[in-house]
């Protein structure tokens, strides 16, 4: 018997999921409680007890004025401070001429200026745009002028990379830069310092009457971009409802744990903070759905990395109490393999959990080794809803751990055989899901909406089964993309930056595996008649063109042109024996 098998309770589980979800929606003064309502012409079951909009949100955060809600290097930013600078920066939001339903874009790494950024742009009505931190200068002024941004608030690096490019995106007015030491000449161009102070300065500012825009549930919130087949980012235009339903997931999938131990829910302890390690970006759904904006609500403790780094994590934990991390499964592993995991005091550590990512069903027992009495978690879910959309947690993970788990009692999922037809248990097909959290459409692409969103179901591209107790396994992608470390790769993009290179006749990228990344991106090339190219050479030429991420690893160069079927199309599946062993 594994260690993780071990460590279930006896006579786990105690309900099935359906009688859990039941009890949980049908308590009396439940959070949990559902309803349903008609959503762009779809019936949805919703959570009937949920903040109106993410202003609501916010203002919860009063309850903890006095904690420590960020913690980046020597910067230590309270509920209190952070409410000051949001509060100042919506102020010269309305000054600059935003108004509801303009486009707001952060394009920063995670610093405390993002959330005051994001929380400022969320009560003056923006839409607020968060553009990916890795993206190169020609992928940032897409963004721009793909989403009509109208004002940008960027630190000094994003804005360094974007200068160039900042006269072709002729809706941009203004643009706010955090962290410059430099004087910016460009008239659009003011430092948000002005603004606001630096970090630790933001508990003396004025607190401001926040600007009187109104909310409905449906308003649209944000704009966050996800990776096309296309290999043009598009636009996932998300609401109010559809972040905070979230939220609630995410509660009340913990909440059904506690159940299936037979335990009673626990009564939370106001005097106690949680502290979460966040190893994700803001702008990903993730690191601002999952992560930053619960925070808010339940007055948890932020701790910021500029990068991903083992060692300095595990002094934070130690340091910080850190009750929470995670991202992708790349970090757990990194946690629980480091070789001075031992010289650190990790006892406060609760909850791993992860997605995004392909993991090892192995990891879920190596974690339990370190941590007998941690709560693992992973789960699935991709831009379009809102970040998770199945959670697998606890001892359900640990029996279960190939699986990413079942929707909340909102959710619905469908698996969709090539003809339409519903699949039975243990058959593939491609995974159709439904509930609060599914997007409303992309931004001004009607033709890719009609196709991915039907009848409010919306179609993943992923392939998948569900097993009789309804976890969800998924078994492949049926897009052409793959998953680096929780970024999404979509091989074409990658293979027409290969294509523009004048040697290069053919061009496929696959993942390969990896072991805590889950796969990175390789490609397999033939080159033209009489030209010549090194792998060196084509990497480098890669990079001036996509992020760093996307890059090949290994480029393998094939005297004959690629496999194909008889349609023309190349056969990957063909390739990856390239690229073993």
């Amino acid at each position: 018997m594994t260690s993780a098998a071990a460590s279930m309770p006896a006579g786990f589980p105690a309900m099935s999921i359906a009688q859990a979800h039941q009890m949980l929606v049908s308590a009396p003064a439940s959070p949990f409680e559902i309803e349903e309502r008609v959503i762009r012409g779809v019936k949805t079951k919703i959570w009937k007890n949920a903040p109106p909009s993410l202003v609501a949100v916010f203002e919860a955060s009063r309850a903890f004025s006095q904690r420590v809600y960020m913690v980046n290097d020597d910067e230590r930013v309270t509920f209190d401070a952070h409410r000051r600078a949001v509060s100042q920066l919506a102020k010269q939001l309305v000054a600059d001429g935003v108004k509801k339903g303009d486009r707001v874009a952060i394009i920063m790494r995670n610093l405390p200026e993002w959330s005051v950024g994001f929380w400022a742009a969320i009560h003056v009505g923006a839409i607020v745009t968060p553009l990916n931190a890795w993206w190169t200068g020609p992928e940032l002024e897409y963004g721009l002028t793909d989403s009509g941004t109208t004002l940008a608030i960027a630190d000094a690096e994003r804005w360094e990379r974007l200068r160039e490019h900042a006269d072709n995106c002729p809706e941009l007015k203004r643009i706010y830069v955090s962290r410059s030491s430099d004087e910016i000449a460009d008239p659009r161009v003011r430092k948000l310092e002005d603004f606001i102070g630096a970090p630790n300065s933001w508990e003396t500012l004025d607190e401001l009457p926040m600007p009187n825009v109104s909310f409905a549930p449906e308003d649209d919130a944000t704009i966050f971009y996800t990776s096309g087949t296309t290999g043009k980012p598009k636009g996932a235009v998300i609401t109010h409802r559809n972040i905070i339903s979230n939220f609630f997931n995410a509660m009340c999938a913990q909440a059904r744990s506690f159940l299936r131990r037979g335990e009673a829910l626990p009564v939370p302890d106001p005097a106690v903070q949680k502290s979460s390690l966040i190893s994700v970006p803001f702008f990903h759904a993730t690191g601002c759905f999952a992560v930053m904006c619960p925070a808010v609500l339940s007055g948890s403790k932020l701790v910021m990395q500029r990068r991903w780094n083992a060692d300095q994590a595990l002094e934070l934990i130690e340091r910080e109490r850190i009750t929470t991390a995670g991202g992708v499964p790349t970090i757990a592993w990194q946690i629980i393999e480091h070789p001075r995991f031992s010289e650190f005091d990790l006892s406060s550590l609760e909850t791993i959990s992860y997605g995004g990512a392909p993991s090892a069903p192995e990891l879920v027992r190596r974690m339990k080794e370190r941590f007998p009495n941690l709560k693992p978690g992973q789960g699935w879910g991709m831009t379009e809803t809102s970040a998770t959309a199945t959670s697998n947690f606890g001892e359900d993970y640990e029996r279960k751990p190939s699986s990413c788990g079942v929707p909340s009692p909102t959710g619905e999922i469908r698996i969709v055989g090539d003809k339409g037809q519903d699949m039975p248990v243990g058959e593939v097909g491609e995974l159709y899901y439904r509930g609060p959290i599914v997007v409303r459409c992309y931004w001004n692409k009607p033709e890719a909406t009609a196709e991915t969103f039907v009848d409010g179901w919306v179609k993943t591209g992923d392939l998948a089964k569900v097993d009789e107790e309804g976890f969800v396994y998924i078994v492949d992608r049926a897009k052409d993309m793959l998953i680096r470390g929780g970024e999404n790769i979509y091989c074409v993009e990658v293979e027409n930056a290969l294509y523009d290179h004048p040697a290069v006749m053919d061009a496929a990228v696959i993942g390969i595996p990896h072991r805590t990344l889950g796969e990175e991106p390789a490609a397999a090339v033939h080159l033209k008649p009489g030209a010549t190219a090194s792998e060196e050479e084509l990497r480098h030429f890669v990079a001036q063109k996509i992020a760093a991420f996307k890059v090949p690893v290994k480029i393998l160069f094939l005297p004959e042109t690629l496999p194909r079927n008889a349609n023309g199309k190349i056969v990957k599946r063909d390739l990856k024996g390239y690229f073993s062993g």
